[in-house]
């Protein structure tokens, strides 16, 4: 009887079935064989001693915490949401890297957009240490959930000697993971400091590709400079810009009063207002002779050429554009040289984005703050960002109607959340929002977690749109907890002190669910490590006098029975679902019984599996 996975998906184990699949040859007794492997790839192999590349202290353990799967679960807390069963937006309490890897599954491919904003490297207390080496289980210390000393959270100065190692460490697998999940047409936005600008450059363009390089914006977050800094006072913050594959093209902006007020129409041209730009090339008459020739002004007559640099145009080109009236010579015909009329209605509806994004446009920290501050009354949270930023982002990377599903690992106080809803509200778009944080100390007494800010924010804002009817049918979110998973898991690094010992927890194992738990905490555990979304829906059913759980429509069927009968298996069958999962102990251990339900299954291909 096939068990279904309760572990993340396996990415070493993915890879290596992937390189089995192209390079069998390359295998020997089960294992790679590297020097096989280099002569199947031929002269793609670098075997030079120097390479460019950036390593630092951790990276080796950095990437085998991504081939470490997580053994988690997301737990639901419907009395913390707000409408649990009808929203599609998640906000999720936890480690984000083991939220990430138990994403592998349900959401590879799914996400539109991903914007984070990550601790900043300043030396002040590292939240996500590197001695979250035991991934879940330091955790679970660290957030109260199993008894220890928890996770000491440590200052990570310039002193220590792995200053910039320790961040590495902690970004690195964060964003490949992040990686997997975006869309081939999603983009990801990272915001930083000058701190680690130029580590974080590097380690994306391993992860994503050089080629997928897009921007590197600079954001002026305030306008307002200090005399308290020594030597530069900063006003900006960086943001990197790269797209998932090279299936995104293009980028537009919308249109806006300013931009348009860029046009105008001084010769009332009959194709409307136009705006204009330099006929002349970069390039010197000796780089391009091709585009050097004489050209006439009509006003004048006089013949002029370029005296350093040729045009932008060829002749032919440029033979059209002045019979079709395009070429600008000033208002009385006497400039030097011509410019090329672009009409406001010949264009493609948008504006290609720049990398000067300034506060007019994207906000300010201190507009953050009062965003805050409007919801909660009072300072809640250190620098926030505006949403008028993030709707910036959303604007270019997603579309208002095609459910785009947007993702925050580092969510904070939620701006991300309130953005979404936000621009929803303003254009009546149906994106939605993944949130996830850790549960962070913050030492306050009304939010004591900086988890609890970020729900409280998305509640607040609901609550606020209610007030001034602006409330719409995306708002709300369902609340996840990171937590162990519910089935007992085996750990085979485990060692028993003696038969007995071995006897007691082989016992343990008879019951293989945490008492504790709900059959709505097994019933998302389920689906999340069956590959579908925690917001597919679920419906109830009645099959032969059990109940039974339709997912996605009918792809999965889930009966969580105690005990299950050959009629009532037989019921689902009859229904046609894709999958079926059961308890193992519903079977009683009757093996006949599940010997001819993996048949019966197989001869109507359904794939069944038990847990």
């Amino acid at each position: 009887m096939d068990k279904l996975p309760l572990t993340s998906k396996d990415i070493l184990a993915e890879k290596i079935a992937r390189i089995r699949e192209e390079f069998p040859e390359v295998f020997s007794e089960g294992k790679i064989d590297f020097e096989r492997l280099k002569m199947a790839l031929g002269e793609f192999v670098d075997n030079g001693r120097e390479r460019y590349g950036l390593s630092w202290a951790g990276k080796s353990e950095a990437i085998r915490n991504i081939q470490t799967p997580s053994v988690g679960t997301l737990l639901p807390v419907p009395e913390e949401s707000v409408n649990f069963d009808t929203s599609e937006n998640l906000i999720i309490e936890g480690d984000n890297l083991e939220v990430l890897k138990l994403f592998q599954k349900s959401y590879h491919g799914k996400i539109k957009m991903i914007y984070i904003d990550p601790p900043y490297n300043t030396g002040n207390e590292f939240i996500y240490p590197d001695n979250f080496r035991e991934g879940l289980e330091d955790y679970l210390r660290y957030s109260g959930q199993v008894d220890g000393d928890g996770i000491k959270l440590t200052t990570n100065t310039e002193t220590d000697g792995r200053f910039h190692s320790k961040w590495l460490s902690m970004m690195y697998p964060r964003l490949f993971l992040a990686k997997n999940l975006l869309r081939d047409d999603g983009l990801i936005f990272v915001s930083i400091d000058d701190h680690e600008a130029h580590n974080l450059r590097q380690i994306m363009n391993e992860i994503f590709g050089e080629e997928h390089f897009i921007a590197n914006i600079a954001w002026e977050k305030r306008y307002t400079r200090s005399n308290n800094a020594k030597l530069f006072y900063s006003l900006k913050d960086t943001i990197l810009v790269y797209r998932r594959s090279s299936v995104v093209e293009t980028l537009r902006e919308e249109r806006n009063e300013k931009s348009d007020s860029i046009y105008s129409n001084p010769d009332n041209d009959p194709r409307g207002p136009w705006t204009s730009s330099s006929y002349v090339n970069p390039a010197t008459k000796e780089e391009r002779p091709n585009l050097v020739y004489p050209i006439t002004n009509p006003f004048t007559g006089e013949v002029v050429e370029h005296e350093t640099h040729a045009w932008k145009y060829e002749r032919a080109e440029h033979e059209r554009h002045a019979q079709e009236n395009r070429l600008w010579w000033g208002k009385n015909g006497d400039a030097k040289y011509p410019r090329l009329k672009n009409f406001l209605s010949e264009s493609d509806g948008g504006l290609v984005p720049i990398d000067l994004w300034k506060y007019e446009d994207s906000g300010t920290t201190d507009e953050g703050g009062a965003e805050l501050k409007a919801l909660f009354g009072t300072s809640v949270f250190d620098n926030p960002k505006p949403t008028k930023l993030v709707k910036r982002m959303l604007k270019l990377a997603t579309r208002p109607n095609e459910g785009d599903i947007v993702l925050d690992f580092f969510a904070g106080s939620g701006t991300t959340g309130q953005a979404v809803l936000d621009l929803n509200q303003e254009d009546g778009g149906n994106r939605r929002f993944i949130l996830v944080q850790l549960p962070e100390k913050t030492g306050e007494e009304d939010f004591q977690k900086v988890s609890d800010i970020t729900k409280a924010r998305i509640k607040r804002w609901i609550d606020k749109s209610k007030e001034d009817n602006r409330l719409f049918e995306s708002s709300g979110f369902k609340f996840f907890r990171l937590a162990s998973s519910n089935f007992k898991i085996w750990n085979a690094d485990a060692k028993a002190q003696g038969a007995d010992a071995l006897v007691q927890r082989l016992r343990l194992f008879i019951e293989n669910i945490l008492p504790e738990r709900t059959q709505q905490d097994l019933l998302f555990e389920i689906v999340l490590k069956s590959g579908l979304p925690l917001t597919a829906p679920i419906d109830q059913l009645e099959v032969r006098g059990h109940a039974v759980f339709s997912v996605g429509e009918g792809i999965l069927f889930i009966c969580l029975a105690d005990s299950i009968t050959e009629d009532t298996l037989h019921g689902m069958v009859s229904l046609r679902p894709r999958n079926i999962i059961c308890l193992d102990a519903a079977f009683h251990g009757n093996d006949n019984l599940k010997t001819n339900t993996k048949l019966l299954m197989e001869s109507h291909g359904i794939e069944f599996h038990t847990v």
